[in-house]
C-alpha cells in the first residue's frame, strides 16, 4: 500500500500533467497551423506553448475563423441559386467584360468566383456622406415601397436620430409593406438600446431576427468575434443603400464619445438599376441562414428591366460565412493592378502581411498611395497596434 501514498499520487498527478501538458503541445503543431495566416497560426501556438491548458480552452472557444458547417453548405446553395441566375445573360444585364482592360477584367472575374455575382450594367449610383441625411434618403424611399422592405445593419438601434428610418417601416407596415430586419446578435446586447429597438420592431409588426446569435443555452454559438458586419437596405427591389454607415446616431449612443465629442463619419450610397438584385441577393442568402426560410425567388424578370443609369456594378459579399476572405483576395487583386493612384481609408487600418507588400509594391512602381485614419481611436488596443505600422508605411512612401 505504500506506493499509493501521498508522496506516490503526487509524482503519478505530476506525470500525468506532464503528459497532459506535452501532448497538447504536440497536437497543436499539426492542428493550429491548418488554413490560418502564418501570423496568426504562430500566435495561437506561442500562447499554447507558455500556458497549454488555458491556451488550449482559449484556442477552442475562438481559435476557429469558420462558422459551422451546416451554415458553410447553405451559404454555398445560395451562391448556386445566385450563379445560375446570372447565367441568363439573355436580357442584357451582365456587363461585357470582354471589353474591359485586363486589369479591370481580372477583378471582376476574381470577384464573381468568389461571390458568385456578375457585374450588372445600366445602374445609377449617388454617395452620400452627410450621416443625418442617409437616415432620411432611407426614411424616403421606405415612404414609396409598395411591396417589401428589407433592411440589414451589423448595428440597429432605435434611437432620437434613426427614429426617422424606424418610423417609415412603421408607416410602411400600415400601408401592408413586409417589413423584414437584421441586426447583429453581439452588437445588439452591446448596446443600451437594446429594449428600445426590440420592442419597436415588434410593436409595428416587423419580420425581424438577429444575426449569428451567441446564446449557446438555446445551441445557438458562433464566435462572438466573427460577425456579420453587412449595412443595406432593399426597396422592392428597385432601390438599395449600402455603406459603412450602421443604423445608430453618429456618437454610437456612448458616454465617452458624447463627452469628447466624437462622432463617426461614414457613406452611404443609394443605387437603382440591376445591381439591386445583387444586394437582395445577398439579404436572402443572410435571411435563409439565420431562419431556414427562403423569400421570393430571386428571378430576373421580376426585378428589373429598366436601366436607369450608365454605371457597371459588381457586389462581392464576404464574411464568416465564405470559405475565403474575399474582400482581402479582391483588395490585394486591386492593389497590384494599380497604375496611377490608390486611396485608402479605414479607422481600423491593421494590415496583414499580403496588404502590406501590395503597399510597398505599389509605391516601388510609383503608384501614388495615401491613407487616411482616424485622428483619434476609439479602441485603444486596435489604435495603437495602427499606430504601430505607421513608420513602415511612411518609409515605404505612403502618404
Amino acid at each position: 500500500m505504500e506506493f499509493f501514498s501521498g508522496w506516490n499520487w503526487a509524482y503519478i498527478g505530476a506525470a500525468v500533467a506532464l503528459i497532459i501538458d506535452n501532448a497538447i503541445r504536440i497536437v497543436a503543431l499539426f492542428v493550429v497551423p491548418r488554413n490560418r495566416r502564418p501570423t496568426s497560426g504562430m500566435a495561437w501556438l506561442l500562447a499554447i506553448f507558455l500556458l497549454p491548458v488555458p491556451g488550449l480552452i482559449v484556442f477552442l472557444i475562438i481559435g476557429s475563423n469558420r462558422l459551422p458547417a451546416d451554415r458553410e453548405e447553405k451559404q454555398e446553395a445560395i451562391n448556386r441559386l445566385v450563379s445560375g441566375l446570372a447565367e441568363r445573360e439573355d436580357q442584357g444585364l451582365v456587363s461585357d467584360i470582354d471589353a474591359m482592360s485586363p486589369a479591370l477584367e481580372s477583378a471582376v472575374r476574381l470577384g464573381r468566383t468568389l461571390g458568385a455575382q456578375p457585374m450588372l450594367r445600366g445602374n445609377l449610383a449617388s454617395m452620400t456622406i452627410d450621416y443625418e441625411l442617409s437616415f432620411r434618403q432611407i426614411a424616403d424611399a421606405i415612404d414609396q415601397a409598395e411591396d417589401y422592405v428589407h433592411v440589414q445593419f451589423y448595428i440597429l438601434v432605435h434611437d432620437d436620430t434613426t427614429d426617422v428610418v424606424f418610423a417609415a417601416m412603421r408607416r410602411a407596415i400600415g400601408r401592408g409593406v413586409k417589413v423584414r430586419v437584421m441586426l447583429d446578435h453581439v452588437s445588439a446586447v452591446r448596446n443600451p438600446g437594446r429594449r428600445r429597438t426590440a420592442k419597436s420592431l415588434e410593436e409595428m409588426g416587423a419580420e425581424w431576427t438577429y444575426m449569428l446569435p451567441v446564446r449557446p443555452w438555446r445551441g445557438e454559438y458562433q464566435r462572438p468575434d466573427l460577425r456579420n458586419h453587412r449595412k443595406l437596405v432593399v426597396v422592392d427591389g428597385k432601390v438599395g443603400f449600402t455603406g459603412s454607415q450602421n443604423l445608430v446616431d453618429s456618437s454610437y449612443n456612448k458616454r465617452g464619445n458624447i463627452r469628447r465629442g466624437l462622432h463617426w463619419r461614414d457613406i452611404m450610397v443609394r443605387v437603382q438599376g440591376p445591381i439591386v438584385l445583387g444586394l437582395e441577393a445577398v439579404f436572402q442568402a443572410d435571411w435563409y441562414l439565420e431562419t431556414d426560410s427562403y423569400l421570393e425567388q430571386l428571378d430576373l424578370d421580376t426585378v428589373h428591366t429598366e436601366f436607369p443609369g450608365e454605371l457597371d456594378c459588381q457586389i462581392v459579399p464576404s464574411g464568416p460565412g465564405y470559405a475565403s476572405e474575399n474582400n482581402l483576395q479582391v483588395f490585394v487583386s486591386l492593389l497590384y493592378a494599380a497604375r496611377h493612384r490608390i486611396s485608402i481609408t479605414s479607422p481600423y487600418f491593421v494590415p496583414d502581411g499580403s496588404i502590406m507588400n501590395a503597399l510597398r509594391a505599389a509605391t516601388a512602381r510609383g503608384v501614388e498611395v495615401e491613407l487616411f485614419v482616424s485622428e483619434i481611436g476609439d479602441q485603444a488596443l486596435v489604435y495603437h497596434a495602427q499606430r504601430s505600422y505607421y513608420e513602415e508605411l511612411l518609409t515605404a512612401g505612403v502618404r
